[in-house]
């Protein structure tokens, strides 16, 4: 079986400054600051970290910077896939001589595959990990492509490839997963909002974006689950919803940006084609976080 990943990771953003340049003590706090308030550990240069206006330098440093600060205390998997097979196996191979502990690619965007191609572009990506374990990331409201239960199902023979982060909104293509992948084969959801459902039906866990806010009380709701106490997660759900939908209200991370930066952890704007939220959108976020309890520890937000 791959290495354990963790149950909680979080899609951690990328703190700019003020000049747009990558904020590498920045990152490096905020990276602790998570695993201290719940995380297991984090994906580094992911969608949410704004990995298509990063550069393959930025990406390299960044997943060295953030190994080195969590000095094992939490995981580092490493956003290395694109729509370039060649770069995506290339990136792969610097970020495993970097020390990360897992890879994550994404389902190539705009050139749409075939599910033949899929298969051999993930195939590609896990050679290149070697013995490192590759998860596999479906997102079709970003590629505008799903890769199907049948071919994940292919994939999970694998063994390094140590399971897919859902976030289809498919709860019938999770099923069929769960039931026909190998044993160990781990399915992460995607989105914050059915991680409930998703660990009910055999789901180990999720990739989130609001543990930047409510780590540990996503903790609390998976471990309430997971312990056989159904009423008490559930009751934690429905709490943490308006969160979970209010980080979605435009693109992300754009949302989640602003709101870190409100509770007092600097980490900049978006880069460029995203944008700060406008003002209409601002005051929303400004009320979600007025009845919002904040995990980050206190202390670190500087």
């Amino acid at each position: 079986m791959a290495k354990e990943l963790g149950r909680l990771l979080t899609a951690m953003v990328t703190p700019f400054a003020e000049s747009g340049e990558v904020d590498y003590e920045q990152a490096k706090r905020l990276a602790v600051a998570l695993v201290e308030s719940g995380s297991d550990g984090v994906v580094v240069a992911g969608t949410t970290g704004e990995s298509p206006t990063l550069n393959t330098e930025e990406k390299l440093r960044l997943f060295a910077e953030i190994k080195s600060a969590l000095k094992g205390k939490g995981t580092v998997v490493a956003g290395t896939g694109n729509y370039n097979t060649a770069e995506s196996v290339e990136l792969t191979r610097e970020a495993v001589r970097e020390g990360v502990d897992g890879v994550m690619a994404v389902v190539p965007y705009y050139n749409k595959p075939p599910q033949e191609g899929l298969y051999q572009h993930f195939r590609a990506v896990a050679q290149a990990a070697g013995g490192t374990p590759l998860i596999l990331y479906n997102v079709p409201s970003r590629t505008s492509l799903s890769i199907t239960s049948e071919t994940i199902v292919r994939l999970s023979q694998i063994d390094t490839i140590a399971g897919v982060k859902e976030a289809g909104s498919d709860l019938d293509q999770v099923s069929r997963v769960l039931t026909s992948a190998r044993a160990g084969f781990r399915v992460w959801s995607g989105n914050d909002n059915e991680v409930l459902p998703i660990m009910a039906l055999g789901g180990h866990g999720v990739v989130s974006v609001a543990a930047h806010l409510v780590g540990r009380q996503m903790r609390r709701m998976m471990d309430a689950l997971l312990a056989g106490r159904v009423a008490e997660a559930a009751a934690e759900h429905r709490r943490l919803l308006p969160v979970f939908k209010g980080l979605f209200i435009v693109s992300n991370p754009i949302p989640v940006k602003y709101c870190v930066n409100k509770a007092g952890f600097r980490v900049g704007k978006p880069r460029l084609p995203l944008v700060p939220p406008d003002e209409k959108t601002a005051a929303q976020l400004d009320a979600l976080l007025a009845q919002t309890t904040i995990d980050l520890p206190v202390g670190v937000a500087t």
